[in-house]
């Protein structure tokens, strides 16, 4: 019978292309990842692996194996977690990333509820505004939007991803009136570059009536941060597209204000994303659920919604 470890190590080895990413995940080190391969290709009798200086690659049986293998380790990996728990609550590390401004303001706030219901549980957060492999790192989950799943992810949605166009006040009472889309090319604007990509993505506004306009600013700046850009709208330098999860702290108090706000940019839904698993980690499904709860039971899923 061939041990967990000799089997993780080859599957993490197969997702990641090498060892040493492998042992990253694994937490140790490519040598003793390497080796329970290596054991694990001797007890079967076959080479799971062809292996180069610069490369590593599965083999016909090896194909073969990690189909077979891969869903029945998660499987095995989440009965194992389930029946560790601590007095059958759900325990271990949870290991969650997320948007900065988003993780910090709509979640850290769950936190001390979360944990008193979950003592047994780690978090293990990190606040990055980027897509991350939740397979490959070794996530339990992610929050964002805007991207596809990769396979054997998941998706529960939290949210509507609108986007909105924010001006200061004394911005709009020094500059020519805004009533259509077609007044938006005589302004400034304060773009924001895709983490992902690096661009600045060629949005168009929508409206109820689901006609479509460009967004056709001058392009005064452009920006990494929604945060950098809101600061910069505050100082009536131009007008900005941001997330209604960023507009919402800026509109509450009237810092800033809508521009055409019968239009919008939707950007699809803001999910909480996880691994397509029959049996999900107890911790991991206690996560989604309060997230999920919460979003629903305190109108965040209505407050981020820009209609």
């Amino acid at each position: 019978m061939e041990s967990l470890i000799s089997i993780e190590c080859f599957v993490r080895s197969a997702e990641a292309g090498s060892f040493a990413a492998a042992a990253r995940r694994l937490g140790l080190t490519p040598a003793a990842v390497s080796k329970n391969v290596a054991r694990l290709e001797n007890n079967l009798g076959v080479r799971l692996f062809q292996r180069s200086t610069r490369s590593l690659k599965l083999t016909e049986s090896g194909e073969r194996f990690l189909d077979e293998a891969s869903g029945s380790l998660a499987s095995l990996q989440s009965a194992i977690a389930n029946l560790a728990s601590a007095d059958g609550q759900p325990s271990g590390v949870l290991k969650v990333s997320m948007g900065l401004v988003f993780g910090r303001d709509y979640i850290l706030p769950l936190l001390p509820d979360f944990l008193e219901r979950y003592p047994a549980i780690r978090p293990d957060w990190h606040f990055d505004n980027r897509q991350v492999d939740l397979i490959s790192e070794g996530f339990d989950a992610a929050i964002g939007g805007g991207f596809e799943l990769p396979p054997g992810v998941v998706a529960r949605k939290l949210s509507p991803a609108h986007l909105v166009l924010l001006a200061s006040r004394d911005y709009l009472d020094t500059h020519p009136p805004i009533r259509y889309p077609s007044d938006l090319p005589s302004h400034d604007g304060i773009r924001i570059r895709s983490p992902q990509t690096g661009r600045v993505r060629p949005w168009p506004l929508v409206n109820r009536q689901h006609a479509q306009a460009p967004i056709a600013l001058k392009e005064r700046m452009t920006l990494s941060d929604p945060e950098a850009a809101c600061s910069a709208a505050l100082m009536g330098l131009g007008i900005t597209l941001v997330s209604m999860q960023h507009a919402l702290p800026y509109l509450d108090d009237g810092r800033l204000v809508r521009v055409l706000p019968e239009w919008y940019v939707n950007a699809g839904n803001t999910s909480i994303y996880f691994t397509a698993q029959k049996l999900l980690p107890a911790k991991t499904r206690a996560f989604v659920d309060y997230v999920a709860d919460h979003f629903r039971n305190s109108g965040l899923e209505q407050r981020f919604s820009a209609i």
